[in-house]
């Protein structure tokens, strides 16, 4: 799916808040700077969320209390061994209320269940684009 602008990652973010989310894992993968943490923005948005969305880069982990579910955004570009995700205390995020949201999850392989979506983020040419991969275990 092609995304040219903002506008049309917003609309991709809106359009997949829709989905009923408790207990799902959303992975995130792409570049530096190919729309992971601008998608994440549209979609709290989406969901109701008013407030700051910063991407946990330096962080690891931000979470957003909303009044249907609980959003753990994860960004796991700085760990260099999944093991350090046992610090984290991750696993307790899983939970059957909580959407899980994990850019960069190829950082924790081993370590993470299987995502329910994959988006793959892209540059080409001049703008993005999306690949939306369903879990076979869905």
């Amino acid at each position: 799916m092609e995304l040219p602008d903002i506008l049309a990652t917003q609309s991709l973010a809106n359009q997949l808040a829709q989905q009923a989310w408790s207990g799902k894992t959303l992975y995130l993968q792409g570049d530096l700077g190919a729309g992971k943490t601008t998608f994440v923005q549209a979609f709290l948005r989406a969901l109701g969320y008013e407030g700051h969305v910063k991407s946990p880069t330096y962080t690891l982990l931000e979470t957003y209390a909303l009044s249907k579910l609980t959003v753990h955004h994860f960004d796991l570009y700085r760990i260099a061994d999944p093991e350090e995700l046992e610090w984290l205390d991750m696993r307790a995020c899983f939970t059957a209320d909580a959407l899980v949201i994990i850019e960069w999850p190829e950082k924790g392989q081993g370590f993470l269940p299987a995502p329910d979506i994959t988006l793959q983020f892209a540059y080409q040419d001049t703008q993005r684009t999306v690949t939306m991969i369903p879990s076979l275990i869905m």
